[in-house]
């Protein structure tokens, strides 16, 4: 239906959570709800466009194809008129169900537990090689006294009399017929009548939890890995949420990664520089020996094949750089500055320092 944006309909960022992209939803859908707008066509337009929006946004899948291909990413996932997701009655049941604490999808299905989030540091040796971590995490456990079902232990749930099982309840609202989530059981369909002591009757406990994990090699900043159902147990026995890790490479003494590269600084004396020589180079998986031909400047790039980084997603090994930074000699006695001296000294004409010649010579160009 729309092709207007998205993000642009809902008015929200490209990077909004999911918690407030319902937020935002919530409001327009309330604001242009037909029955509140009757005989208004440009209402009930809004709604729909607005319907059509949330629907893809909610759906990591779609909103993934969105984001990378637009419209015409989501077009074969859409039915018509609203986003395939059924209509009015379906748009009405997610904002008022929500309103009186209801659940999407009615019946007796339990929220799952939430996601948990760990920021892992990692060194950069230990992100390119991978390694195994073990992290401890503060989270919500299935209580161990009641396994979780909420109950106190040798009792059980009790079918709910309100909804009689089903988890909602219909609601009348003049002509208008709603269906809301049950009161009492809160959308389970059961009731708990003698609670778990422990838990009080919600089927978990707050605890940490310590687990271990694989990390692949070739990781960086920004990359995170999931650990499905280590997240926080759901209430009642409700299936847990995802861990997700992610990644945070500190800052290293030598090395600088940008992608599958490593880049690193190369001081060394202007003899070398000069006249050559052959030096120890550091890397990730040792050392190897990097030859310095004569008359090397200062900033000259050095390649050292293979001695980067192998990419977590695939592709070739890269490269170590080594800039090569020309240190100029401190603390000299006097018969090191004589030497110095006498060696300037006999440096004479533009052979020796072509680009001091060469700056030399456009300076008098600029100024004439």
């Amino acid at each position: 239906m729309s092709k207007r944006d998205y993000y642009e309909i809902l008015g929200v960022a490209k990077n909004v959570s999911q918690t407030e992209l319902k937020k935002a939803y919530r409001k327009l859908a309330m604001k242009y709800h037909p029955d509140r707008n009757p005989d208004d066509k440009g209402a009930e337009d809004k709604f729909k466009e607005a319907k059509e929006a949330f629907d893809i946004l909610s759906d990591d899948q779609k909103r993934s194809a969105y984001d990378q291909f637009g419209h015409a990413g989501v077009d074969q996932t859409m039915g018509g008129g609203g986003g395939g997701h059924g209509g009015f009655g379906d748009a009405f049941g997610d904002i008022f169900g929500d309103i009186f604490g209801g659940a999407r999808g009615g019946g007796q299905r339990q929220a799952r537990g939430d996601d948990l989030r760990y920021n892992l540091d990692l060194s950069l040796e230990d992100a390119v090689a991978g390694t195994t971590v073990k992290i401890r995490v503060p989270t919500m456990v299935g209580c161990k006294t009641c396994d979780g079902s909420g109950a106190k232990k040798g009792t059980s749930k009790k079918t709910c009399d309100t909804c009689g099982g089903h988890g909602q309840v219909r609601m009348q609202q003049g002509f208008f017929s709603i269906q809301q989530t049950c009161p009492k059981c809160h959308g389970s369909g059961e009731t708990i009548s003698d609670p778990c002591r422990t838990c009080h009757g919600q089927g978990r406990v707050k605890d940490h939890k310590t687990l271990s994990a694989n990390i692949p090699a070739g990781v960086d900043t920004g990359d995170r890995i999931r650990l499905s159902g280590e997240g926080e147990a759901g209430e009642n026995g409700a299936p847990p949420g995802d861990l997700y890790i992610h990644m945070n490479v500190k800052e290293h003494p030598l090395f600088v990664r940008e992608d599958a590269n490593l880049y690193c600084e190369l001081p060394i004396s202007f003899v070398t520089a000069a006249l050559g020589g052959e030096l120890e180079v550091p890397t990730l998986d040792g050392r190897v020996k990097l030859k310095i031909p004569a008359e090397t400047q200062t900033g000259k790039m050095f390649r050292v094949k293979g001695k980067g980084v192998k990419p977590v997603r695939g592709g070739a090994v890269g490269d170590l750089f080594c800039k090569v930074l020309v240190e100029t000699p401190v603390h000299l006695n006097s018969e090191q500055k004589e030497l110095l001296q006498a060696f300037e000294e006999s440096l004479s004409g533009k052979k020796h320092n072509p680009q001091a010649h060469s700056w030399v010579d456009k300076v008098k160009e600029f100024l004439g």
